[in-house]
This record gives structure tokens, C-alpha cells and sequence, in this order.
């Protein structure tokens, strides 16, 4: 498992989303998973997903992963951004923009709590829509195929709206105001930017194709005349 950490340090912002702590020694994925009651299997899709750019599990590859930890992972990291880094990059931004002109500051705290807000509503979302459905098809409950499908887009407005915020301060930002903390706004936002890709790349790609499958798998109902003969 060290060696996995070694290859992408990313893959450290994952782990507590699967109760994980650090300290493995020299145990095997196979054997942190098990301890922490993890299907290996998806664990190591999350992991080749945050590692290597043009990996892409087809539907076949996906039908055999035990996916039971798939609404559980993407709760805990919705959980991981609106509890702890959303939060944590807002005091950074609350502590600049008081340092600045007060026009500027206000702008500056505005659109990040206005790009906080649109996020955590757009996580609220897919927690009352998509995964109930999910995990009532993963019981086996039978259920009309959705007619609404998600826009992908969104994602991308989301890692658009945190790389204007970094250009914000790039280019307007004083010089001289709190440059260890703009240093490190820069650096969490620059973090929280490949997370939220890597987290969308879950959704878009895992996810909504999951759904689509599970879907499809659902036995066809019975017409009223396939009933009556028998």
C-alpha cells in the first residue's frame, strides 16, 4: 500500500473517505482493505482513476467491481469539501479580502462564497437525487429509467470558477497583503482543483454509467396480456 501512496501522494485525500488511516507498514492493498472492509477492487478503481489520466473502465470492467462503497465514497468526499476544505479556504479568503480595499475585498469574499454555495447546492443534489437511486437499484428495487440525465458540464464550471479565483489573486491581489497566507489560499485552491476533477471523473464516468447499467439490468415488466396467458 506504501508503494501505491508513493507513486500518487493524491491518493493520501482518499483514504479517510474509506476509513483508512496511515500506519499500514508494510501490508498489501489486499490486506489494508480487508482490515478496513473495503472491496480491493474498488479501491483500486478510485486509486487508477486518481493516478493515471487515460484510464477509463469500460461497462464490462465495471459490472464485476463490487461497487457497494460507490455512494458511501462520493458522500464522504462531498462531507471532505463542504466540512473541511470549503470552509478552510473561506477563512483564508475572509483574512485577505479585510486587508484590502474594502471594494476589492468585497468582490474577493463574494465570488468565492457565491462559488461555495453553488457547489455545496450541486453536491445536496445528487445526495437527494442520484443516490438514492442508485442504492435503491442496488437492492433490486425495480424502477423506471430516469428521463433526466446530468449534465456534465458542471463540473467543469466548478474547476473554472477555482481557477478564475486563482488568476483573482494572480493578478489583482496586493503584493504586500499577507503573502505567506496568499501563498497558501493559492496552494489549497491549486489542491482542491485537481481533487474536484478527479472526484467529477468518478461521477461522469463511473457513476452515471453505473446507473445506465443497473438500469438495464432490470428485468422487463410484464405486459397485461403476457400476464392473462399465464
Amino acid at each position: 500500500m506504501a508503494d501505491v501512496i508513493a507513486a500518487n501522494h493524491n491518493i493520501i485525500l482518499v483514504l479517510p473517505r474509506f476509513g483508512i488511516p496511515l500506519g499500514f507498514g508494510e501490508k498489501s492493498v489486499r490486506d489494508v482493505c480487508n482490515a478496513a472492509n473495503v472491496p480491493v477492487d474498488f479501491m483500486l478503481l478510485v486509486c487508477n482513476l486518481y493516478t493515471f489520466d487515460d484510464y477509463l473502465p469500460d461497462i464490462e470492467e465495471l459490472s464485476k467491481v463490487d461497487m457497494s462503497p460507490l455512494v458511501p465514497y462520493l458522500t464522504a468526499s462531498h462531507h471532505y469539501y463542504t466540512e473541511e476544505r470549503l470552509p478552510h479556504i473561506e477563512s483564508h479568503v475572509a483574512h485577505i479580502a479585510d486587508r484590502m480595499e474594502k471594494r476589492y475585498g468585497d468582490i474577493f469574499r463574494k465570488f468565492y462564497s457565491d462559488f461555495r454555495s453553488e457547489i455545496t447546492e450541486h453536491f445536496h443534489s445528487e445526495e437527494v437525487s442520484e443516490f438514492p437511486r442508485l442504492k435503491a437499484l442496488q437492492r433490486g428495487e425495480r424502477l423506471k429509467p430516469s428521463s433526466k440525465r446530468r449534465d456534465n458540464k458542471s463540473h467543469a464550471v466548478f474547476v473554472d470558477k477555482l481557477n478564475d479565483l486563482t488568476q483573482i489573486v494572480y493578478k489583482y491581489l496586493p503584493g504586500n497583503v499577507m503573502p505567506e497566507e496568499t501563498m497558501e489560499l493559492v496552494f489549497d485552491i491549486l489542491q482542491l482543483s485537481v481533487d474536484i476533477r478527479q472526484h467529477a471523473l468518478i461521477e461522469d464516468k463511473i457513476l452515471n454509467p453505473y446507473i445506465l447499467w443497473m438500469e438495464s439490468q432490470q428485468p422487463v415488466a410484464e405486459t397485461k396480456k403476457e400476464r392473462n396467458r399465464k
